[in-house]
């Protein structure tokens, strides 16, 4: 079992206001200079208060079964669903993950709701979403680095609560990696805190590959990835 773990820097994330704008559903160049300039100084407040971490383990094992669409980690049945199974099956091994974002904005977005300003809430809410999405994206970048050092390929990752994954999955998931790093807990419901966390799987194998996330075929309709598209 492999662990690796990183520590981003805000500045890597490369988000900008027009990134912000699109989540937000403004169309390109049509919000007004106020709803940019909120933008620019919430991102300047982000920076200060996003602790960025990652990690993942990598199982060099998974046990696919055609018939009941899941897979078998270190005797830890996963039932991700036929969508993600599709995509993960001729994987030889898999990298489990986490990222967080850190508690500081999504502790910023709750005080504006409960302070009765919706619209500071809301993008602080999503500037944290955009954020974890970001470092987890650096930190598959690096898993696609180190196996492609093995003449291998990666699959998207995908978290319990999307494509069919159910999301009390996460307990699972969560016992196959070492306690506690990044600072990130469940709470009985499976829910991660902090909230701005992502955690997930992505399979490794030489008979996969990274693709455009296929949103046609899942109805989740608030999904981050499918808003990213």
């Amino acid at each position: 079992m492999k662990h690796t773990t990183f520590q981003f820097e805000f500045r890597d994330l490369q988000l900008n206001v027009d990134q912000i704008e699109r989540i937000m559903g403004y169309p390109e160049g049509e919000s007004h200079e106020t709803i940019r300039s909120f933008i620019e100084d919430a991102l300047e407040k982000a920076a200060e208060v996003c602790e960025l971490k990652a990690e993942f383990v990598v199982y060099e094992e998974i046990l696919p079964d055609e018939k009941d669409k899941t897979i078998t980690i270190d005797n830890t049945l996963l039932s991700i669903g036929k969508i993600i199974f599709g995509q993960i099956r001729k994987a030889d091994s898999a990298a489990l993950f986490r990222c967080t974002a850190g508690a500081g904005i999504g502790e910023i977005s709750r005080n504006a709701m409960k302070n009765g300003d919706p619209f500071e809430g809301y993008l602080y809410d999503v500037i944290g979403s955009e954020v974890v999405e970001s470092v987890a994206e650096l930190m598959q970048n690096e898993l696609e680095k180190q196996a492609e050092e093995s003449q291998k390929h990666i699959t998207n990752r995908f978290s319990p609560g999307y494509c069919g994954w159910n999301v009390s999955e996460q307990h699972k998931l969560f016992s196959l990696m070492p306690a506690n790093y990044c600072g990130i807990v469940l709470t009985g419901s499976a829910l991660m805190q902090p909230i701005k966390s992502v955690s997930g799987i992505i399979g490794i194998g030489q008979s996969v590959k990274r693709m455009p996330y296929t949103c046609k075929i899942c109805d989740m309709k608030d999904c981050i990835y499918r808003k990213r598209q």
